[in-house]
This record gives C-alpha cells, structure tokens and sequence, in this order.
C-alpha cells in the first residue's frame, strides 16, 4: 500500500470544537461517558455528541488525547473532534498525540490551547487508506491493553465481592443459619461442589451474641498488620538522589497508577537517601495507602519501596495478608476518613488508624482467602504487566508510524 503524505493546516483535516458545560448539580445518572481534559469523569443520561469521538484537553491537563467509542458528553475544559473531514477518527486520536497543544496555548497564569491558533499548525498526515491501516496496527494494541483493563476490573470486583461475604456479610454463616447444608449452597453459587467441600467447614453456623461467627473476633488493625509511615530526604542534597535505585513513592505515583501494582515511581531514591527514611523499605506485598491531599489512594507494592510522609503502608503478615488488607481498607474507607483530622486538609495518622477495628478469623480461613485472592491478584498483576509491555510497544510505534519512518508491513510484524 502506498504511503502518501500531504503537507496541511490542522484545521483542513479536522475541525475541533469546544465541549460544554455540565456542571455536577445538573448531572443525571446513566450510560454516557462524560470526558473532561483528563479523561472520563463519569457517566450522565444523555449525550451531547455522536460517537466516535476524539477529545483533548483545553484547559486543565493539556496534550492527553482520547479516542471515545461510544456517544458521549465532553466538558467545556475540552476541545473535541466536530469534523473527521473524511479522515479516519482512531488515526486522528492518535495522530493528534504528536501535536504539541503548548506551543498554541494562551500565555495566561492558566494557560488553555487557543482552538483558532491550533487550526493554523502545519502537519504532515498520510492518506485516508494508510491512516486506516495505521491505526489498525496501534488499535489492535490499545484493544488488548483495554481487554486486560476490563477483565482486571471483572477479577478485582470478584476478589472485592468474597471479601464482602466472608468477612463483611458473613455469608456462610448465614446461610448455614438459614438451613444450608450443602457445601455448595453455603459458600454460594460462586463455588463448585469440589471445590467448596474443604471450605465450607471453615465457617461456624452460628453468629455469636457480638453478631460475629461463633469463636471470631474484632481487634485493632495495629494488632495485626506492621503498620508504618514514610519520610523525605531533603530534596537540596544531592546525595540523596544521585543515581538512585530504590523506589519512593508518593501519592502522585498512586493517583497517576493504571491498576492495582507499584512497579516504578517517579523518583528513586540511594543508600544515603534510604538512610534518611526511618522506616526504611516495606517488602513487595505491602499495601500502599495514601493518607492525606487525598485520603484513600491504594496500591500493592510489586516489589520493596520507600513512602513519603503522605502515607500509611500496611505490611503483610500471616493474620492480614496482602490482598485482604487492600480490600479491608476500601470497604472501610468511610471509617478510616472518619478518623482524619486536620486544619489544611484531613489527614489520617499511624495513631488514629491503628485502633481502627478489624475482623479476625481463624487462621485456616485468612489462609483460604489469601489462596483463593491470589488466583484473582496473579491474574491482575500478569495482565498489567502485560499492559505495560505492549503500552511501550504502541508508544515506541507511535511517533516513528506518524513520521513515516517505519512501514506498515514492519510495524504489522512487530505487534
């Protein structure tokens, strides 16, 4: 296929427009994607523009573009794709990444990109055959990035709602209450009878005066997790930075994270600069918190990492295992945000976060839940790490399919 490149204005082949306003109080629940500048923001009952779509921000987060599949509503903070101009949509999502939307923003104290000035750039832009075959190549890799995004999303609400029913609901134990004998029948219809026989005589039948199953208990998380806080070097000594190794987190690192597992982080830390955190570095495993600016960022450590001051770090141990302690923070966010104080923003601390109660079950039953959630979080953390593999892959593509500088035919073999 040739591959015919034209010199044009931005504004010949598309034409953006501003999106609109739809301000929190007006919003009505539903099935469309609301886009701000930083990406989906919600959902309302109806949409403002038909898909596909392309969007960028205009104000707020500035060079993130997002191709949109479905009928959706973008926020006035953005600009979005009016007219195609007989271009292909997905090719445009990905050939407006190469725009530098900066060099056409307002000089203002917060800038915003100037539609007009940005429909005047000069692009250079291949016909409308190899755009298509351009974007099939970068979309089949977005596809499967979006497949594994979703099938996580599936396993971890699945992780999420056995969590709810052993240890919030007290599922088996109210089922056995109400006449369940069956293994199957209590631990639900999640569970195949060959594998529900060895778990089904974890649970009592009986709840206890205190409305927990017979013989559990409720005791304080500080009981039962190594619970840690974090520090920060002094950013003037060089030393502490200078060809670092270790990982050191901040919540910034957690509020930019695309899933469950902490691999990399935005700064490193060396020997001297570790040195300087007192408690040093959690293991892989440990269940990452932020707890403040905001309360409630969660992540895994996939391997040993150093936290700022924002931050409770939940260590394993045999009593509160990795994933239980990830799931036991979500379903009790509103009871730890309860415990935050603060006159410039809430913040919860070490003091008033370990008293914070938790259930205890026996020993056999933490250890089938950490089993069991393993199978879910293995798969998660197989698939991000794919994610990440073949996100390189479509950025290391990207700019070099845009210029022209590889072929369709060896991109094609790469992907």
């Amino acid at each position: 296929m040739p591959e015919v490149w034209s010199e044009k204005r931005l504004g010949d082949v598309i034409e953006l427009k501003r999106g609109y306003d739809l301000p929190t109080s007006k919003r009505v629940a539903g099935a469309t994607p609301i886009i701000s500048s930083s990406g989906p923001t919600g959902r309302h009952n109806q949409p403002k523009v038909a898909a596909p779509g392309v969007v960028t921000g205009r104000y707020g987060t500035i060079g993130q573009v997002f191709y949109v599949s479905e009928d959706f509503w973008p926020l006035n903070t953005t600009l979005y794709v009016r007219d195609f101009k007989g271009n292909d949509p997905r090719f445009i999502s990905y050939f407006l990444r190469g725009v530098d939307f900066m060099a056409y923003s307002d000089k203002a104290a917060v800038p915003g990109v100037n539609r007009n000035h940005l429909h005047e750039a000069q692009v250079r832009i291949p016909n409308v055959d190899t755009q298509k075959s351009v974007a099939r190549v970068l979309g089949a890799l977005d596809d499967k990035i979006e497949l594994n995004r979703r099938m996580n999303e599936t396993l971890e609400e699945m992780a999420r709602a056995l969590f709810r029913d052993w240890f919030v609901d007290f599922g088996p134990t109210r089922r056995q209450m109400a006449g369940a004998t069956d293994p199957a029948a209590i631990l639900g219809q999640a569970f195949p009878a060959d594998k529900a026989a060895p778990l089904a005589p974890l649970f009592p039948a009986t709840l206890g005066e205190d409305g927990l199953p017979e013989g559990w208990s409720k005791r304080p998380v500080g009981d039962l997790a190594e619970i840690v806080g974090g520090g920060t070097p002094s950013t003037k000594t060089e030393a502490f930075w200078a060809g670092g190794t270790h990982l050191w987190a901040t919540p910034r690192d957690l509020s930019k994270l695309a899933g469950v597992f902490l691999r990399e982080t935005e700064r490193k830390l060396s020997d001297a600069g570790l040195a300087k955190v007192s408690s040093g570095l959690s293991p892989a495993g440990s269940v990452l918190m932020s707890s403040r600016a905001p309360i409630g960022y969660l992540a895994i450590a996939s391997a040993p990492v150093a936290v700022n001051q924002g931050f409770i770090v939940l260590r394993p141990t045999e009593r509160f295992p990795t994933h239980f302690a990830k799931l036991w923070c979500e379903a009790n966010m509103e009871t730890i945000e309860s415990n935050a104080n603060g006159s410039t923003f809430q913040e919860i601390s070490k003091k008033n976060f370990k008293p914070i109660l938790a259930t205890v079950a026996p020993r056999d039953t933490m250890a089938a839940f950490a089993e069991l959630t393993e199978l879910f979080y293995g798969r998660i953390k197989s698939s991000e790490e794919e994610n990440q593999t073949l996100a390189a892959l479509r950025d290391l593509l990207l700019p070099k399919l845009m210029s022209g500088e590889i072929r369709l035919k060896d991109a094609e073999a790469l992907s």
